[in-house]
């Protein structure tokens, strides 16, 4: 087996001659005469076509003959190459970004007043109502980190018998209590582990304490905004790995073995906006696995806590079998060491379940093939293929070993769903209700132990798969239900309804709409996506087609052909022959594809808006009226261009006020952890992670945490709120999964629609985000075309928003750095105005994410549905918007008009007028 250095020198080594070879090529090509060129080109990518599909080819030829060691140094092979060959590097983000305009607007004059409008948004949460919803709130936090926290292992460890411990590791003292970036929060009020074990009445063995505090283990205070957090990150200084034990002498650990029998030991990483994981870094690291060879050889109970908002490896749990209990903990909020403290000493009895499949390798899930950092070689641009379609986390693992499940079990450690209990529980479960539009499942719930406890029924479906017909899932989830509080002996019903339209499957192909095929469905009640607890039959008799929306009543379609890429997509047909290879991704972006990419505007024809009519309306007089009210259009009529190119410009953290007409200016802060302030520090109650959040598998306690921000907005002064984080998991190196709720659109769905409408119940303006396909963060502010096909679009990526929207009458959304198929997500007609406004039905507004790159046209933005620029140098957007006036004044001042109105409808629901 070749070492790490040599697989790096051979990579280096084919990157240098492919890179000299393609500098031969491009000197000949400039020889050429122009039409020469052209058909040089031109063959140029046929050949390489054709030979990246030769090359696909014989590396499955290959690898067919390989064993297990050689397949794996393959793979190991290919991924050095890629990182060597497209200069992976972790980005600086947008923090140092916003760093870099604070510097430059000192040294250009005209954009000191955009940098002064930032640094002027303020909140006063020092009244009592402020401290009133700020306590509430970190009261909530502890109920949520109770119940998301995981029980994943326990042979009987837990909860304590003895109530000493030695506490190890370098990262107990310092639990990753959030991520950061815009989706972190004010964490200067977190309670540390070890205050939170002497709290609950658990001793720890001071000495080890004062042995690793000697070695250099320090809690570090107060609280960072997002640039402090930025310049942490990319300093080194917000990293600090375990050291290597020595500082664990003999002497050591004989008072440690002493003092106690039990150790438990810290094992986390870091998430942070701007940049991504690689897999070493879901890995333990050497001083990690060094740890624990040194506290497994000592002790025999050995409890593992597990403090990462992203999918880790962790078969290590299961090579020392003096581990009897790990618990995962996520990224859990200021209260989280509280609720594991509870939890340990068994005051608490864990009820959470994984929001997420944990596999034994990170790198297993055919999504990651295509994950890291690739580059058009002619425009500055990255890509990503979304080739595994709809197989994204267990869709992938439990289709893909459906029949197999010794595969499986060598493949998946942990399924979707899954968490253990102190106590046990017995199922009833009822022959689910069939009425022909909707299916009903009761599920009564038995506390057959000795400890009060929570459990959560999961309901599946599994529809018929015809092959070579339309994709599908083994399994998919239908929804779920938490129990209540049972005490020993007690019993609760729970219901689980879902409309019979949600199983069915996208159709690109031919029906261009929603296919229920014939044949016998299974409705499966689990404990999780892989253990059943009770299989009923379904059987439909005829196929059905669902080719308008189940709400609005709108024709569907086919809307998103452009983003399809001409991808060869993963098929559960052909596992093999269709599995993503990075090595087919085309790198050369067609003269059709830029021309889409850069779209060009002429005069439209028509009249311009009415612009300064005196009508006498103020934007109180509209609180109310439905969205198509004609008086809309009589209080447009009175703003001027100016005004309305101000309002859609000026909409970083703060609208831009007209006061003559009496519109407030609205303050709007992050993030989906806490209300937090990107340029200052904000006092607010912290929250768990979404990815905790959706471990508790309690959409109550969604819900309140919603209605918990939306009183606390209220009581600071703000209207509204950038979340929740609704991308999914595609894969375990998202450097936002904490942000986000699950690998699964459902359980992302249904905790975000319980979130809005708890913000919403207080009148506070929610920006579900990043909308949409922005599962990375590798390119995403610079640029990233991402290429994905209608089916997995529409099932995967677009469904939490379509569940928002429609369960919670969602009235904002923040459109993503993405451009899909190569058009940027905030000027994407096809996405914001044909299936957000038009298939949904959504009257709400839509803001930008941070303007940080050209692709990011306010042109493309106001024509086709962008409300809002969350543009740090508002004025320069102006600059924009009247350049493209000037092309198309008719075009630019009806979408100006068009999002003015959007954001004034949306303005007058919030509590500035309520």
């Amino acid at each position: 087996m070749a070492t790490r250095k040599e697989i790096k020198q051979d990579a280096l080594a084919r990157a240098a001659a492919e890179k000299a070879a393609r500098q031969a090529r491009r000197a000949e090509l400039k020889a050429m005469s122009p039409a020469d060129r052209k058909a040089a080109k031109a063959e140029d990518r046929a050949l390489a076509k054709a030979a990246k599909k030769q090359a696909k080819a014989d590396r499955r030829a290959r690898r067919a003959e390989m064993t297990r060691a050689e397949r794996r140094e393959d793979k190991r092979r290919e991924r050095v190459y890629r990182k060597v060959a497209h200069r992976p590097r972790r980005l600086i983000g947008w923090g140092i970004a916003a760093v870099a305009v604070i510097v430059i607007a000192v040294l250009v004059a005209p954009t000191v007043n955009d940098i002064q409008r930032l640094l002027s948004v303020k909140v006063d949460s020092s009244t009592a109502a402020g401290v009133a919803a700020r306590e509430y709130g970190t009261e909530l936090a502890g109920q949520i980190s109770d119940e998301g926290i995981v029980l994943l292992e326990n042979d009987g460890a837990l909860p304590l018998d003895d109530e000493k411990l030695n506490v190890f590791s370098f990262a107990s003292f310092n639990l990753r209590y959030g991520g950061g970036g815009s989706g972190g929060a004010d964490q200067s009020a977190a309670v540390s582990l070890y205050d939170a074990l002497q709290n609950e009445g658990i001793e720890y063995n001071t000495e080890l304490y004062a042995t690793m505090r000697e070695a250099g283990a320090e809690t570090a205070e107060g609280s960072q905004n997002f640039i402090q957090q930025m310049i942490g990150l990319f300093t080194g200084s917000a990293k600090k790995s375990e050291p290597e034990p020595d500082y664990l002498t003999d002497s050591v650990l004989a008072q440690a073995k002493e003092y106690s029998d039990t150790a438990v030991m810290v094992i986390g990483n870091d998430g942070t906006e701007g940049a991504d994981f690689t897999a070493d870094e879901l890995r333990i690291t050497d001083g990690q696995h060094q740890l624990l060879e040194v506290v497994t050889s000592n002790f025999d109970n050995v409890i593992v806590v597990i403090n990462s908002g992203n999918q880790m490896e962790l078969g290590f749990l299961e090579e020392y079998p003096q581990i009897t209990a790990a618990l995962w903990i996520g990224t859990p909020g200021p209260q989280g060491a509280v609720s594991l403290a509870e939890i340990l000493s068994g005051q608490v009895n864990p009820s959470g379940h994984l929001a997420d499949t944990y596999a034994y390798d990170v790198e297993s899930a055919p999504a990651t093939e295509n994950f890291g950092n690739f580059q058009y070689e002619n425009v500055s641009r990255g890509l990503y293929d979304y080739e595994e379609g709809i197989y994204v986390g267990y869709r992938y693992y439990e289709t893909r070993y459906d029949g197999d499940e010794a595969g499986y079990e060598d493949v998946v450690q942990y399924p979707f769903g899954y968490g253990l209990s102190y106590t046990d529980f017995t199922w009833q479960a009822d022959a689910p209700i069939f009425d022909g539009e909707t299916i009903s499942a009761d599920v009564t719930v038995t506390n057959a132990g000795e400890i009060a406890g929570k459990d959560v029924v999961q309901v599946y479906y599994s529809a018929p798969y015809i092959p070579g017909g339309i994709e599908k899932s083994s399994i998919a989830l239908a929804g779920s239900a938490k129990t209540s509080l049972l005490e020993p002996g007690q019993s609760e019903t729970v219901n689980v309804t879902f409309a019979v339209r949600d199983m069915a499957s996208w159709d690109a192909a031919e029906r261009e709409g929603y296919v229920l095929d014939a044949g016998t469905y299974e409705i499966i009640v689990g404990t999780d996506v892989h253990t059943p607890a009770a299989v009923f039959p379904l059987e439909m008799s005829e196929e059905v087609i669902y080719d308008t929306d189940a709400v609005t009543g709108v024709a569907l379609e086919n809307r998103f052909g452009f983003a399809d890429g001409d991808l060869t997509y993963l098929s559960r047909s052909d596992w093999e022959g269709t599995y993503p290879d990075s090595s087919d991704i085309n790198t050369t972006a067609s003269d059709e594809l830029l021309a889409f990419m850069n779209p060009t505007f002429e005069a439209t024809e028509g009249e311009e808006p009415l612009y300064g009519v005196d009508n006498g309306l103020r934007l109180e007089d509209m609180v109310g009226l439905d969205f198509d009210d004609p008086q809309w259009e009589a209080f447009l009529d009175q703003f001027t261009r100016e005004e309305l190119t101000a309002l859609f410009s000026k909409g970083a953290y703060q609208t831009e006020p007209v006061e003559r007409l009496g519109v407030p200016s609205a303050i709007l802060l992050d993030g989906p952890a806490g209300l937090n302030s990107l340029f200052s520090e904000v006092t607010a109650a912290s929250f768990p992670t979404q990815v905790v959040i959706a471990s508790t598998w309690n959409e109550e306690l969604a819900y309140e945490m919603g209605a918990a921000v939306g009183a606390e907005a209220n009581a600071y002064g703000v209207q509204g709120w950038y979340a929740p984080g609704m991308n999914i998991h595609r894969t375990p190196f998202g450097g936002r999964n904490f942000e986000y709720f699950s690998e699964d659109p459902e359980l992302s769905g249904s905790m975000s629609a319980a979130m809005v409408s708890g913000a919403q119940s207080k009148n506070v303006l929610t920006f579900m985000k990043h909308f949409a396909l922005n599962e990375q963060e590798t390119n995403a502010r610079s640029g990233v075309n991402v290429f994905v096909d209608e089916q997995a679009m529409r099932e995967i990526y677009l469904r939490p928003f379509e569940i928002t929207v429609k369960e919670a009458d969602a009235h904002g959304a923040m459109s993503s750095f993405i451009n899909i198929g190569g058009r940027w997500a905030g000027g994407n007609e096809a996405l914001l105005e044909d299936v957000l406004r038009g298939e949904w039905g959504f009257d709400g507004v839509v803001s930008s994410d941070a303007v940080l790159g050209g692709f990011m046209d306010p042109a493309l933005g106001l024509r086709y549905g962008n409300d809002l620029m969350l543009a740090m140098l508002g004025n320069t957007t102006v600059g924009q918007v009247n350049a493209a006036y000037d092309v198309d004044p008719v075009g630019v001042g009806n979408g100006l008009r068009d999002r003015g109105h959007a954001t004034l409808y949306a303005l007058a629901r919030t509590d500035l007028f309520n």
